[in-house]
């Protein structure tokens, strides 16, 4: 009897999560060593059945020891330069070549495996790189960094269904390629595109107590695996041990991913989950299930989202006032604001409103998301995207079933989120009666 009770138990757990997160974006960056391990065809099998429910898939395949291995067979001997706590690869002119066919060798053998699992993916040159020159009087060469992330042309392979991923080379302008770290590719694309999570998935362990220097101990599992950080906790492991130098052994990697994902959650991603790729059915145990197998790194997303205060106005209008002039909003007064002043929130960072936002409910169960704008200052903290994620939040615990938001150039960027293009039909009477015809706004809808 117990045991039935427990599988039920994960049965309604998994169906709370798979609810919680269908349609979100999710970056898989897998290492090369897990593609060798057993375990390996069940996760790539898992992925797709994400990719075929409806969850946003991306992949982004490491490809240090694949590149070793093709180096090593042209007798091109590689050294590395540690830069901000990350071994990056000097990757001179005779080097390159291979290194791009190594990169792409290791995509395809993901593009393979998912097309087996009835699953389309496109690799693409979704990056655009510069390179990272001289850095204290050692020419990095072909090692370049994440100049720009495409995701207008990644999100629109994720609307057709099928799964993007970057291999580690990125191009300049021009053409030129640079091998690009593909931890930082995976985190320059989960930011861009407001991922939901970040899955960093290794063949090195679990990050557990005894691996590490930590002077409080944070939740953890009986086998001593953690369970969740904070950013805060996370950073305060990292700074107590030591990652510098380009040494590869399991408890500096496991610490270096742990800074990667540290560097995710202060990017905007939610949560960052470390994951053994070994184990079978990982990272659907650890997506479905509250306390999962991996350790989540996980930032309070409205930590600094507060309701609006009247002494807020002339900031909310200072951010909202380009977004109206140039027709990215309704033109709302002063006096209508302050109207519907319990509709709005702000986001402040260090005593300082950088975003705003608000949510009317319109009856009939619906709730409309207006009004959001971001200092452009602040764009790469995804400010948009985690206000959007606190009015969500606050329309579920209103009661409402769902939310809705009109506008004329961000479907894209709605689209990202989670929502669909509808028709102005389905909007509440009231709001219908309000609608301006002459905008022609398209209307994208999210259910709860």
């Amino acid at each position: 009897m117990n045991d039935a009770l427990s599988q039920v138990d994960l049965i309604r757990e998994a169906f709370y999560y798979q609810s919680r997160f269908a349609g979100a974006t999710m970056v898989f960056k897998i290492d090369f060593p897990v593609t060798g391990d057993p375990c390996f065809p069940g996760l790539m099998k898992d992925l797709s059945l994400l990719a075929q429910t409806g969850f946003k898939v991306v992949i982004v395949p490491g490809a240090k020891e694949r590149i070793d291995e093709v180096l090593k067979q042209q007798d091109i001997t590689s050294s590395f330069r540690d830069v901000s706590g990350f071994p990056l690869r000097i990757t001179g002119a005779g080097a390159i070549p291979f290194v791009e066919m190594a990169a792409f060798n290791a995509a395809t053998y993901f593009m393979t495996i998912l097309a087996g699992n009835k699953v389309t993916a496109l690799i693409g040159n979704f990056v655009r790189a510069r390179g990272l020159g001289v850095i204290n009087g050692v020419d990095m060469e072909h090692t370049g960094t994440v100049d720009k992330i495409y995701t207008d042309s990644i999100c629109r392979v994720l609307n057709l269904g099928m799964v993007p991923i970057l291999p580690c080379i990125g191009w300049s302008p021009a053409g030129k390629p640079y091998n690009v770290s593909s931890d930082e590719i995976a985190l320059a694309v989960s930011a861009a595109l407001g991922a939901s999570k970040l899955f960093i998935i290794s063949a090195h362990g679990s990050l557990r107590l005894d691996s590490i220097t930590l002077n409080e101990k944070p939740g953890i599992r009986e086998d001593g695996s953690i369970i969740r950080l904070t950013p805060q906790e996370a950073e305060t492991i990292i700074k107590a041990n030591d990652i510098s130098g380009t040494g590869n052994d399991g408890s500096v990697q496991m610490l270096r991913e742990l800074k990667l994902a540290l560097k995710a959650c202060r990017s905007g991603v939610d949560r960052v989950h470390l994951i053994d790729g070994r184990e079978e059915g990982v990272v659907l145990k650890e997506l479905f299930s509250n306390l999962g197998v991996g350790t989540m790194i996980y930032s309070d997303k409205y930590e600094s989202i507060r309701p609006f205060q009247s002494g807020d106005l002339p900031d909310v209008l200072r951010l909202m006032e380009p977004l109206m002039k140039n027709g990215f909003l309704v033109r709302r007064s002063a006096d209508q604001i302050e109207e519907n002043k319990d509709d709005y929130a702000v986001f402040e960072i260090d005593g300082s409103i950088h975003a705003c936002g608000a949510l009317h409910n319109w009856g009939e169960h619906q709730g409309e998301i207006a009004a959001i704008a971001t200092d452009p200052l602040y764009k790469d903290l995804g400010l948009g995207r985690r206000i959007v994620g606190f009015f969500i939040e606050k329309a579920r615990n209103m009661g409402l079933r769902r939310v809705f938001a009109l506008t004329t150039l961000s479907q894209d960027w709605f689209e990202a989120l989670g929502f669909t293009e509808t028709q102005v039909e389905s909007l509440p009477a009231q709001k219908r009666k309000v609608y301006d015809q002459s905008r022609k706004s398209k209307v994208f809808a999210l259910d709860l």
